[in-house]
């Protein structure tokens, strides 16, 4: 196989940005308005974003165990292909075309439109998914051209928008300590626990954490990728969960329940209960660039996946890495199924499909920790086995079972998606040869 470009590209405070930039996206953004229509507790939404944090820590501590017996880039797609069979490892990266990197992508340039002119009145002004498209265009304009080029601006908003969070979440700790805002108590939206409506909130809640693996889709141009890659993803979840938790926190309290149940600007209509009209244009304009961040790291990552699809055999070869360069074909194929995607999806519906299929996706690979350990001995290097890979799975697809009770269409559009990936893979086998299974070294 032939070494891949770019090797020690990525160092650890990279890897931490990309896991980061990749995390805070859409989701948290949107995801508590919904999830507060369907729990009836702020505090019931508080605690299924702690939840999903531990579950996440858990995914990232199994990921890093994965990552540490393959240093090679391509995620889901590398471990299954070489743990379970060839089309298993195609399907994941099918999901990562169609949903996990595509419809994300989407996902963020959207809601990224929505605060964007909420902020900026006037641009309201441009057709419908325009501000959306530039998103997306530009992301794929700065990777496509250096590595380090892209690498340097997405670590640039990253440091942006964490220090922009992290400036809110003081300012309303001084606002509450100094009495001058207090949380909004009136019109209280209280409801009794329901075990579906937390499970389907949870898996909502699991789409805005799912970034915690991003470094593995980098990691055969990570430098000493068998030490940062792991850490990057523990390092890079510990953050997430603090900020999620924290910026949650402050955008549930400031409004009234009633004011940001069901509403997908769920933090700009926080934002302007918490300080006004000009903090509230300033905490849209930090969302919005938080989202940018979003876009770009998956731009980043997703294409490294197709790329690595192409040297097994089971993509187009011209999607493949070139020497000295970004996998400049995978990026542009990137580009033009996120933006299609964006002109065609809502983004509740967006939302739920998303979350549905990459929890389950994100499961079967950590699943292959088990496979590897039955069948060939392989026992992972780590006190926290088999423990955090057990909680992971086991969490992980009990919540999508509960879920998909509640909601089937993200069952029937998962089997879509999957039916639609088996007939691709079918048609790589036809039109060339089947790629070997192998072991990892």
């Amino acid at each position: 196989m032939r070494k891949l470009v770019g090797k020690g590209s990525f160092g650890l405070w990279t890897l931490v940005a990309l896991v980061v930039g990749n995390a805070i996206g859409a989701g948290i953004y949107t995801t508590s308005g919904f999830a507060l229509a369907d729990l009836g507790s702020r505090e019931w939404v508080l605690l299924a974003w702690a939840v999903g944090g531990i579950i996440a820590l858990t995914g990232a501590i199994s990921y890093g165990m994965l990552a540490e017996r393959l240093t090679e880039s391509g995620g889901e797609f590398l471990y299954l292909t070489r743990s379970i069979h060839p089309f298993a490892g195609f399907i994941a990266g099918w999901i990562s075309l169609l949903a996990g990197f595509s419809g994300a992508i989407a996902f963020a340039a959207t809601t990224f439109e929505v605060y964007l002119q909420s902020a900026i009145p006037s641009l309201s002004f441009f057709p419908a998914d325009l501000l959306a498209v530039a998103a997306i265009l530009f992301a794929g304009l700065i990777h496509v051209v250096r590595v380090d080029t892209g690498t340097t601006i997405h670590n640039l908003i990253v440091g942006v928008m964490v220090l922009a969070l992290v400036y809110v979440c003081l300012f309303a700790g001084i606002g509450l300590i100094s009495e001058s805002w207090s949380p909004s108590a009136a019109g209280s939206y209280t409801e009794s626990f329901n075990v579906s409506a937390f499970a389907s909130s949870l898996v909502w809640i699991s789409l805005s954490y799912s970034g915690f693996n991003a470094a593995v889709y980098v990691a055969g141009e990570a430098s000493n990728a068998k030490l940062n890659v792991p850490s990057s993803m523990i390092i890079g979840t510990l953050i997430i969960i603090v900020l999620y938790v924290a910026v949650n926190a402050v955008l549930l309290y400031a409004p009234l329940p009633g004011d940001i149940v069901g509403q997908a600007k769920f933090a700009a209509i926080a934002a302007h209960s918490l300080g006004g009209e000009t903090l509230g244009i300033f905490i849209e304009i930090i969302v919005a660039i938080s989202l940018l961040t979003s876009v770009t790291a998956m731009v980043l990552a997703g294409p490294r996946v197709y790329a690595k699809m192409a040297e097994e055999g089971v993509m187009p070869r011209l999607l493949r890495f070139k020497k000295g360069a970004p996998p400049h074909t995978a990026i542009i194929l990137q580009v033009i199924v996120a933006v299609a995607i964006t002109l065609i999806s809502e983004l509740r519906e967006l939302l739920s499909y998303l979350s549905f299929t990459l929890s389950i996706s994100l499961a079967l690979t950590v699943s292959t920790l088990f496979v590897r350990h039955i069948q060939l001995g392989e026992r992972p290097n780590s006190k926290l086995y088999p423990i955090a890979p057990l909680l992971f799975v086991v969490a992980t697809l009990w919540f999508a079972y509960l879920s998909s009770r509640s909601n089937q269409s993200q069952l029937i559009a998962f089997l879509v998606t999957i039916a639609i990936g088996a007939i691709a893979y079918l048609g790589t086998r036809l039109s060339g040869p089947s790629p070997d299974k192998k072991d990892i070294a």
